[in-house]
């Protein structure tokens, strides 16, 4: 069987790569453990002094799996079940001293962004297209990113991105401060291969502690904001507009709200 995460060594850089491309790296629930197992061990390897986190194949991800949204329209219930894994995945992107990077090819959709918001920096190759567009199948964005995105993009910002529900391109992503560094596609490897260098040029205990000092100062009051964003999401989940848009959704058509 495919490993669904790899792992790769440069030095003392960490490659954890998504490998689902046949599905677009759509997270479902065996990716999700893979993608927090694989930050994981790196956060603890003592050899590690930094972290790109990308997908293999021509799109970073599409986001969640439909068959995890379905299987949540079905039972919402396990809406919290489902989170909690993946809120343990993206949180350890943010928690780990070491500085991580998203580097992002062809889309980085919903939960994706999440999983990238969580990182410390994003790397847009200059085609790519990234946005957070759960409003329109009746859902918010709830592992993370109603919480992180105002604080990356300012509060306007993120409402607009969010109760829209739009997908930019890399240049208005940079523009708002979304992307940190737009690359065209073909050289993003190594505009991610300098963005690390300038990061290990530093000392790594003065980039742990600057990291953690920062985050504290920007999202003092995530564990609250995370818990509004699971509360919020289980009335969209038992809601008809969520139901209405997952059908939508497989049919490919506008939902009816």
């Amino acid at each position: 069987m495919t490993d669904l995460v790899l792992s790769e060594d440069r030095g003392p850089v960490r490659h954890v790569v998504l490998n689902r491309p046949e599905k677009r790296n759509a997270f479902h629930d065996e990716l999700v453990l893979a993608t927090g197992a694989a930050l994981r061990a790196a956060a603890d390897d003592p050899d590690v002094r930094c972290v790109v986190v990308r997908g293999n194949g021509p799109m970073f991800s599409s986001g969640m799996d439909l068959g995890a949204l379905a299987a949540l329209a079905a039972a919402p219930e396990r809406l919290r079940t489902f989170r909690r894994a993946c809120l343990e995945a993206w949180n350890l992107a943010e928690e780990m001293p070491k500085p991580v990077i998203c580097q992002v090819q062809g889309a980085c959709i919903g939960g994706a962004l999440e999983l990238a918001l969580a990182c410390d920096f994003r790397v847009l190759a200059a085609d790519a297209i990234v946005g957070l567009p759960e409003t329109r199948i009746g859902l918010i964005p709830d592992v993370g990113g109603s919480s992180r995105l105002p604080q990356v993009v300012g509060l306007g910002r993120a409402k607009e991105l969010i109760m829209t529900g739009k997908l930019i391109g890399a240049e208005e992503a940079e523009r708002i401060g979304l992307a940190n560094r737009v690359a065209p596609a073909e050289g993003l490897d190594d505009t991610v291969e300098a963005f690390a260098g300038e990061l290990l040029a530093c000392s790594p205990t003065a980039v742990a502690l600057a990291k953690r000092v920062m985050d504290a100062s920007a999202r003092p009051a995530l564990s609250t904001t995370l818990e509004l964003e699971v509360v919020a999401q289980e009335r969209c989940a038992a809601s008809a507009d969520f139901a209405e848009g997952v059908s939508a959704f497989r049919e490919k058509r506008q939902p009816q709200f």
